[in-house]
């Protein structure tokens, strides 16, 4: 009974162990052939391993543009400021006479360019100021005539004056000083707005603005910070 039910398992263990081999090779034959897809998804082509959109996909390629956009406005051609004012039969000869460097070549003129009468070329914007402390004695406008010349179209010649080009407009602003005030310290200012309209300027808006007195002059010193205790 013992050799039967002997030969019987053996024969049992081997019909089991051919069965696994066989189902082993089946799963080593599934794993192989996985592998290989797997291989395949990751060396190229379109699968979902890829990054990026597949080949069939048309893809947006973005080329940035070299080219700047362009303005409207004309450059406008440097000035000789210096000599325009010297020449200006509307200036002052006070003023004219006392323009002289402050240092090497260097004049106490600033000049600015911009559209204020709608001309052919761009205005012309000259401040005459002082050497020592910088203040304005002359406001002067320019406009370009036909044949390339200026003409003086305005002109504010008062202490602490100065002309500025905003937005098509002239705003000029002028310090007002008290009897006991400093060239540092004015009492306010007058902040002027002109428009060139009908061949001339015209005064469009006028602000004035009192300053503080109460603040100190600058000569006083700074007061010390407070000191911690640890």
């Amino acid at each position: 009974m013992r050799g039967l039910t002997g030969s019987g398992t053996a024969a049992g263990r081997g019909s089991g162990l051919r069965a696994g081999l066989a189902a082993g090779g089946t799963a080593m034959a599934g794993l192989a052939a996985f592998g290989l897809f797997c291989a395949g998804c990751s060396t190229g082509g379109t699968g979902t391993r890829d990054e990026g959109p597949a080949g069939t996909q048309p893809v947006a390629q973005v080329t940035p543009s070299n080219v700047l956009p362009t303005g409207t406005a004309k450059p406008a051609a440097p000035v000789d400021a210096v000599q325009l004012v010297k020449r200006d039969p509307e200036v002052s000869r006070r003023i004219s006479s006392d323009l002289r460097p402050c240092t090497g070549d260097e004049y106490p003129v600033d000049t600015s360019y911009g559209s204020l009468t709608d001309g052919p070329a761009p205005d012309v914007v000259v401040n005459v100021m002082t050497c020592g402390d910088s203040v304005g004695v002359g406001t002067y406008a320019y406009r370009q005539r036909p044949d390339g010349t200026y003409e003086n179209v305005f002109a504010a010649e008062i202490p602490a004056v100065y002309g500025t080009i905003d937005r098509g407009d002239l705003v000029v602003t002028t310090q007002v000083y008290g009897s006991k005030d400093s060239v540092a310290y004015p009492s306010g200012e007058d902040v002027i707005t002109y428009r060139w309209s009908a061949g001339r300027f015209t005064e469009t808006d006028r602000v004035h603005n009192d300053f503080n007195r109460a603040v100190g002059n600058g000569d006083g010193e700074l007061p010390a910070p407070p000191t911690t205790q640890n």
